[in-house]
């Protein structure tokens, strides 16, 4: 077998392409990335790199900055490992566990052009670099970044506002709290109960969005999450292109992305930015790329602008001798380590990506989100977590298949309350935030089903708070570990569940400022 004389030359052979047509290829790929123009290369000066040697035999010497950054574009390889010789013995693909990335590797491999398994071995290859303990460290290092200082730095980053839109911040005591998500005043306090006439969503063949992956970016969050143990799935997501929210009516017009195309590329927005905060970096090049200015956040078109759904679980409970008279279980989670989105952070719970499970347009509805989570997410149903396999029940949501709380729920109307009660845009990386409250008003339920709330793999810990209890309701709000989007849920919750409660609830006066 021919031994490569440099890793470029080896991997445009793997492409099965001779010199002259991988030439032809990066005219054609500079063509398509107006950025990048400047940077093709001639069949001549191709072979020239590809063998490590200048004309006569001379030294290679320096390659033009446009030529480097054309072929590190293509192959997410750094311009110095491209030119270097081969490794006479690639790292074990087999180290890096696919089952965790489901369909990533491939779709990474199609985005780029590339021959399959050229990502996992490359992800391989990172990953045998990677400083396991430089990662914890980095990782403790943002988790001492606190929520309140996080959402301040945005908005000093986004000084530029847009009149009618702003922070939704709340009054607590004397304490002002201040989120990172930007909002309106006819977004919040909706009080909406999500049954079909007030949702509707319209799910369209949608423009392909600019998100702009990086290789070299994709292949060090791939080996990052490999080292961490991280999961991270290529489901479908919602991707959203217009909305219109009012009480009482939530519309909008959502099409179809990838996890991966998110996870790879405006996902990486908040940990560049928490690193650069805590004095790690700073600079902010994909930050300037992605979401530049709040005209930008605002372009809702013009970016890939993926969406979360997320509620406070409120569930009634009667009087009992220890705990005293009837309340609600208000539901907090701790995320874990393992997940892309919060990691280590609070939030409510249920938490979920918006996205399809089975039907994309009835799936598109808020409410199916909500359902789908509670299942997974609190009554431990695992056909209906993406993360762990695929779908092959045709139905999963059917009344047949439904764990023996949910069924409970859905057996009587009125059971279940669902409402939304707010919307807004997250700085941290430009989501879409639908936030709810999830009430069971019967206390019944926990009579018989309490024992069966269970938080799944996504959480560290569930903890849960008394209605009645003002004092640790308000510390709670205080922590900073919590995230942004998982704070403007419980505050939104909170305020509706005061108007709703009567004599369960005994909770913190919350007055919200949208200015």
């Amino acid at each position: 077998m021919r031994a490569f004389r440099t890793v470029l030359e080896q991997m445009i052979k793997e492409r099965r392409q001779s010199i002259e047509e991988f030439a032809e290829f990066t005219e054609v790929f500079a063509r398509e990335h107006p950025e990048l123009k400047l940077g093709t290369v001639s069949a001549r000066h191709l072979q020239r790199l590809a063998s490590g040697v200048g004309p006569k035999g001379r030294p290679l010497g320096e390659v033009r900055p446009a030529t480097a950054r054309l072929l590190e574009k293509i192959f997410g390889v750094g311009i110095d490992a491209l030119l270097a010789p081969p490794s006479t013995h690639r790292p074990d693909i087999g180290t890096v566990d696919v089952g965790k990335f489901g369909g990533v590797f491939d779709w990474l491999d199609k985005r780029a052009g590339r021959l399959p398994e050229s990502s996992q071995w490359e992800v391989a290859e990172r990953l045998a670099s990677v400083d396991t303990d430089a990662l914890h460290d980095r990782l403790m290092r943002r988790g001492r970044v606190g929520r309140s200082r996080l959402s301040g730095a945005l908005w000093e980053y986004y000084a530029d506002q847009v009149d009618g839109y702003c922070a939704y911040r709340v009054q607590v005591s004397d304490r002002e709290v201040v989120t990172s998500i930007v909002t309106r005043s006819d977004w919040v306090d909706l009080a909406t109960p999500l049954v079909p006439r007030n949702e509707q969503f319209n799910v369209v063949a949608g423009p392909t969005a600019a998100s702009g992956v990086d290789v070299m970016h994709a292949v060090d969050r791939l080996a990052e999450a490999a080292a961490l143990d991280v999961r991270m799935t290529n489901l479908p997501i919602y991707r959203l292109l217009d909305v219109a929210v009012k009480s009482g009516e939530i519309s909008g017009t959502v099409t179809l992305s990838s996890f991966a195309e998110y996870a790879l590329s405006v996902d990486l927005l908040d940990g560049e930015f928490v690193d650069a905060f805590a004095g790690q970096s700073r600079s902010l090049p994909l930050r300037d790329r992605h979401l530049r200015d709040m005209a930008a956040v605002l372009d809702l078109r013009g970016r890939l602008c993926a969406g979360g759904v997320l509620a406070l679980c409120a569930i009634a409970r009667p009087a009992d001798p220890l705990r005293g008279p009837a309340d609600f279980a208000l539901l907090v989670q701790e995320r874990s380590a393992t997940v892309l989105n919060g990691n280590r952070r609070l939030s409510v719970i249920p938490k979920s990506f918006h996205q399809p499970l089975k039907d994309v347009r009835a799936d598109a509805r808020i409410s199916a989100t909500l359902l789908r989570e509670m299942e997974e997410e609190l009554f431990g149903r695992a056909e209906v977590d993406g993360t762990v396999g695929g779908h092959r029940v045709a139905a999963p949501m059917h009344p047949t298949r439904l764990s023996e709380p949910m069924r409970w729920l859905m057996a009587e109307a009125g059971r279940l309350r669902m409402e939304c009660t707010g919307f807004g845009l997250n700085l941290v990386s430009g989501n879409y935030e639908f936030a709810g409250l999830v009430v069971i008003d019967d206390d019944q339920f926990w009579t018989r089903f309490g024992g069966h709330v269970e938080a799944n793999w996504e959480a560290a810990g569930l903890r849960v708070y008394s209605s009645l209890d003002a004092e640790l309701v308000g510390e709670l709000i205080a922590d900073e570990s919590w995230s942004n989007e998982g704070l403007f849920a419980f505050l939104l919750g909170l305020r509706r569940l005061r108007e709703l409660g009567g004599d369960r609830v005994r909770l913190p006066e919350l007055t919200a400022t949208v200015r």
